[in-house]
Parts: C-alpha cells; sequence; structure tokens
C-alpha cells in the first residue's frame, strides 16, 4: 500500500557529522519518508527542529536540487544572501550548483516541522560554507575538503 505509516518510520537524531560540527543539530529530529516508501529518485524528510538548533552545517549541493516546506513553526532561513524568516505554508527552493550555501535556525521557542526534498545524485558533492568539511553520495562520508578524512576522537 502506498500510505505511509508515519509513527512506524526510525527517527534519526542529529546528524552523521564530526562530533566537533554535530553540537549546533544534536536535537535534530529526521524520519526518511522517501526511504520508508521505497522511492529511488528523490528523497523526502519529515523534520522537527527544536529551539535553538540547526537544521545541518550551512551547505550547498553540486548535482542535487533541494526544497523545504515549514509545516510548524518558525525558522530562519541563512544563506549568502542573508536571513529570511520562514512560517507553516513558505517555501524556499536551493538550486543545484550554486554556491549559495543555506541552513536554517530555529530561534523560536517551538518546535518547527517541516519537509526536505531532493534529488539524489550519485554524483553530487555537498560542500559546507564555513567550515573546512564536504560529503559525497558516492560514500556518505564528512570528509575535510581536501579530502583527508577526519581522524577518530
Amino acid at each position: 500500500m502506498p500510505k505511509i505509516d508515519i509513527a512506524a518510520v526510525p527517527e534519526r537524531r542529529g546528524t552523521g557529522y564530526p562530533p566537533q560540527f554535530n553540537a549546533l543539530s544534536a536535537e535534530r529530529i529526521r524520519q526518511r519518508l522517501g526511504d520508508a516508501g521505497g522511492l529511488m529518485d528523490f528523497g523526502v524528510n519529515l523534520t522537527r527542529l527544536p529551539p535553538g538548533n540547526w537544521s545541518s552545517q550551512r551547505h550547498w549541493h553540486s548535482h542535487e536540487d533541494e526544497c523545504v516546506y515549514v509545516l510548524e513553526g518558525e525558522l530562519t532561513l541563512i544563506e549568502d544572501d542573508g536571513e529570511t524568516v520562514l512560517r507553516a505554508g513558505d517555501c524556499a527552493a536551493f538550486p543545484k550548483g550554486t554556491g549559495n550555501g543555506h541552513h536554517m535556525i530555529n530561534r523560536s521557542k517551538a518546535m518547527a516541522v517541516y519537509l526536505e526534498i531532493g534529488s539524489r545524485q550519485p554524483a553530487d558533492v555537498t560542500t559546507c560554507s564555513d567550515i573546512d568539511m564536504m560529503s559525497t553520495n558516492a560514500d556518505g562520508r564528512f570528509v575535510h575538503k581536501d579530502g583527508t578524512a577526519y581522524s577518530e576522537p
């Protein structure tokens, strides 16, 4: 059946970032609805972001388009051109390859809930704008921008 039982979709807390970059997103909760539905060409995540948390490190994608749609609450979108408040019903889109790093911060006092939609391109490289980190869809590992691995703690 195509209907997804959202309550049965596993919740993933935090990120896969090296520990020194995870703290600001440590309480982010993401459910991979696209995976639960067997989607192959694009992903859909239902994400809950508590007050004070970041959606991710500021980043951009080489080969993937990305879109967010806010369902509940308020988020501050931060990108190269500045800050924009997003509220329930607002949407933001990030075309691939622009180099415009983006992320969202929940500066409100309430939980924010949003959908993340993105393509799944094997050649994609995610580059972080403000820190020395990147990853590829080919292996999913987070590495320095020169390709060297982060040392284990």
